[in-house]
């Protein structure tokens, strides 16, 4: 009997790491310091570098990393920002939690990330952010959307929860924005064991502000609880040193799929932007045949994933917003069509032959 293959499994990074794991949270036991202490410090100084930044601000989680991130630019009330239509709705949530409005924008049919070309005709005047998601640790064409946001004065904040690592013409994601955030959630390519997030910038006084918004603020500015704690801190200290290494095993991944994958009608691959370095924190291919698909998969003990089942625009929290169906028609296909399949660093070739070959024998057989 064959045995599953699951969607995610982190059982061989851990399993690499399991003795250094161990060390770097007895330190942190050890040392008796559990917030806002030397491992913090130390993994971001190591993520700023890491990214090409000047600084690093470690959040406790990836939400209040952007919800952060929008405040200190000053983004509120009245305000609006670009957001992608195709994402997962923690970026939407995060400007709402602003008390700004999102302004959504369709993606690339074939990057699934925003589309550059249809950036500048939802600006209006009270536009004040744009805010790029690296989706499936795809990079977006930032260089277009930097010079966008500059000729209209708006902030662009980078939303690099799914990329870690990637570049877009030689520079990191996470490193082009007036102040970007971050996600560690534990399935992410950089990821913690339990919450955690971070916010990078090359700004000092932005440094300065969200460092303090994190804490609760200072005698004049009301902020949050939202601290990096010392154990995920050096958690992340100790995959960071991987990360290139795990990332080169997604893209080795990715690769096979692309070529075996590649002539099998009425499938789409994911395609990478020019300039982009994907780091495939997800591969999501699409057929209208996603539901069949996954039962049939899931029927051979191959785990997959749907990500998104409904774009942001179609779910009851943001039905006062008025969006009236078929006004996002891309996000709404791709949601519609798209299927996730396992890649992740560990995964043996055997796996990845059989997730290949089940899906090559699905599209060989005719349909009943």
């Amino acid at each position: 009997m064959s045995k599953i293959i699951p969607f995610l499994s982190l059982e061989p990074q851990h399993r690499e790491i399991r003795k250094e794991l161990s060390s770097a949270i007895n330190d942190v036991y050890s040392g008796g310091s559990f917030i806002l202490g030397d491992a913090v410090s130390s993994f971001e100084k190591k993520y700023a570098a890491f990214t090409g930044t000047s600084f690093c601000v470690g959040t406790g989680n990836g939400f209040d990393a952007i919800q952060l991130s929008l405040r200190a630019v000053g983004i509120g009330k009245g305000d609006e920002v670009i957001v992608p239509s195709n994402t997962c709705i923690p970026t939407w949530l995060a400007v709402s939690a602003t008390g700004a409005t999102v302004v959504p924008v369709e993606p690339d049919d074939a990057t699934y990330n925003i589309d550059v070309r249809k950036i500048a005709p939802a600006i209006t005047s009270r536009t004040k952010a744009i805010i790029p998601v690296h989706l499936y640790g795809q990079p977006c064409e930032m260089d277009e959307i930097m010079r966008i946001g500059g000729s209209h004065s708006i902030h662009v904040i980078e939303d690099n929860a799914q990329a870690h690592g990637a570049d877009y013409n030689g520079r990191r994601t996470g490193s082009f924005g007036v102040v970007n955030a971050t996600s560690f959630y534990p399935t992410k390519n950089l990821g913690a064991l339990g919450d955690a997030g971070a916010v990078t910038t090359n700004d000092k006084r932005l440094y300065e502000n969200i460092s303090a918004l994190r804490n609760y603020g200072s005698d004049d500015i009301k902020g949050i609880n939202s601290r990096l704690d010392e154990i995920q801190a050096a958690i992340l200290i100790t995959k960071l040193k991987k990360l290139n290494k795990w990332n080169l095993q997604r893209r080795s991944i990715a690769k096979f799929y692309l070529k075996e994958l590649k002539d099998i009608d009425g499938l789409v691959l994911p395609a990478t932007a020019r300039g982009a370095a994907h780091v495939f924190h997800l591969f999501v291919i699409r057929t209208s045949r996603r539901d069949n698909l996954k039962d049939y998969l899931q029927k051979k003990m191959i785990g997959t994933m749907i990500h998104y089942p409904m774009p942001p625009h179609r779910q009851k929290a943001y039905s006062d917003h008025g969006f009236k169906a078929g006004l996002f028609p891309i996000a709404d296909q791709i949601a519609d069509t798209c299927l996730s399949l396992p890649c992740w660093p560990g995964m043996k070739p055997a796996d990845m032959e059989r997730v290949v070959e089940n899906i090559r024998l699905f599209f060989a057989t005719p349909r009943t």
